[in-house]
């Protein structure tokens, strides 16, 4: 059976372990670096956790452990299980406790973790971004021309970005949008201070837009190994105010093509 791996926080039980009888001896930090040597060995890793046995346990450590895709746990779980992994006495591995399916927002991923996702389905090589439009929606010279400001009446720089991920191998394009905003506290501000704000502003619309294109796309991991995609859009990723430009900036278009 095909997997769908999605660019969201994954929260299911089958792509979390639970790691316990973990030695008191190493630091968690230490901890923490070991486990995720071994189990990144199975498939990628969307965080590493560990905690203190509780006070009325012996002491120790416990670890959850979340992959983005389920086979890779269930991998993971079965080679780990009762073995001595990094320490002289084994370790216990399961997978996280099933409960009643509850219907929770699907948490997209920042902008660094799609892109740490699609480097290891779709090579480091195997996609790109390609801006469309960075828009300044500051309106700070049109606020400084005009004497009704009022006084309290904070400025801000506002920037809006239209993009799209291209997957060359699948012949997969998918459009993305981001907005950000950036307070300007103390209207007195250096030159190099604002520029850099400026500079951090773009860049936040930029992520946020590269974050809404992979939102879109669901990676599809056949049997054999295989990877295909899926362009799934979603009209509750993309802002209304900017949903209707973005249409008109790009046409997206996905076709499956299969690669190993």
């Amino acid at each position: 059976m095909a997997e769908l791996v999605s660019f969201t926080v994954p929260t299911e039980s089958d792509k979390t372990l639970l790691v316990w009888e973990l030695s008191s001896g190493p630091t968690a930090e230490a901890l923490h670096h070991s486990l995720f040597a071994v189990f990144s060995q199975f498939g990628l890793l969307f965080s590493v956790r560990v905690f203190p046995n509780a006070a009325v346990a012996r002491p120790g450590f416990y670890a959850i452990i979340k992959f983005y895709s389920a086979r890779d746990a269930h991998r993971a779980q079965k080679a780990c299980d009762q073995k001595q992994l990094f320490q002289n006495s084994p370790v216990k591995v399961r997978l996280g406790t099933k409960h009643k399916a509850v219907q929770h927002q699907a948490l997209a991923l920042n902008s660094s973790q799609c892109q740490e996702l699609a480097n290891y389905y779709f090579g480091f090589n195997g996609w790109s971004k390609r801006i469309i439009k960075l828009q300044d929606l500051s309106d700070l010279e049109e606020r400084a021309n005009e004497d009704t400001v009022p006084p309290l009446q904070k400025q801000s720089l506002k920037f809006f970005c239209a993009l799209e991920v291209v997957l060359p191998s699948y012949e997969c394009r998918s459009p993305g949008a981001g907005m950000a905003e950036e307070t300007l506290d103390d209207l007195e501000e250096g030159p190099l201070s604002f520029l850099m704000k400026r500079r951090t502003t773009q860049k936040l619309a930029i992520q946020k837009a590269v974050s809404d294109a992979f939102q879109k796309l669901l990676i599809v991991i056949l049997e054999s190994g295989k990877i295909a995609v899926e362009y799934r859009p979603c009209e509750e990723i993309t802002d209304a105010s900017t949903a209707d430009e973005l249409q008109d900036l790009i046409q997206p278009r996905c076709w499956p093509r299969l690669r190993s």
